[in-house]
């Protein structure tokens, strides 16, 4: 009855931040141009172009935990102004975790992960979900990203 009323942007209104290019926006043509709230502020693509402006097409959210443990380059984590901060492509991308724990917790099982796909590679009929190591990691990797 009083007050104001956040509304969710507009599918056009709707834009992004990438490194390289800035600002973009999602194409029309997108099926997740009319989607106006996503849970996680990132998205994953596979095209962008530029007609009007710059666009994705192809893209779908990601939530933390798969984009740091799946995401490419290395994983930082650093104290800064009393909070642990988990950060990705030279900190770029920011993560503050809950605990000092938990953000080594994160850390190390990608580190593992990367190690596991490591060996993998090293060894292309190892099966992963056989060797206790790997299934270990695999099992866990899974319950945080379900669990989230």
């Amino acid at each position: 009855s009083a007050g104001a009323v956040k509304m969710q942007p507009k599918a056009e209104e709707l834009k992004f931040v990438t490194k390289n290019d800035g600002y973009v926006h999602i194409h029309p043509s997108s099926v997740n141009y009319q989607t106006r709230h996503f849970e996680s502020p990132y998205l994953v693509y596979h095209e962008k172009i530029k007609t009007s402006r710059v666009f994705i097409r192809d893209c779908s959210m990601v939530s933390v935990y798969p984009l740091v443990l799946l995401g490419g380059g290395q994983v930082h984590m650093q104290l800064q102004k009393g909070e642990f901060v988990i950060s990705l492509d030279d900190g770029w991308i920011q993560f503050v975790a809950t605990s000092h724990q938990v953000a080594e917790l994160v850390k190390e099982l990608r580190c593992e992960l990367d190690q596991l796909l490591q060996d993998k590679i090293k060894n292309p009929s190892m099966d992963l979900c056989m060797c206790p190591r790997g299934s270990q990691i695999i099992s866990m990797i899974v319950k945080l990203v379900t669990t989230q």
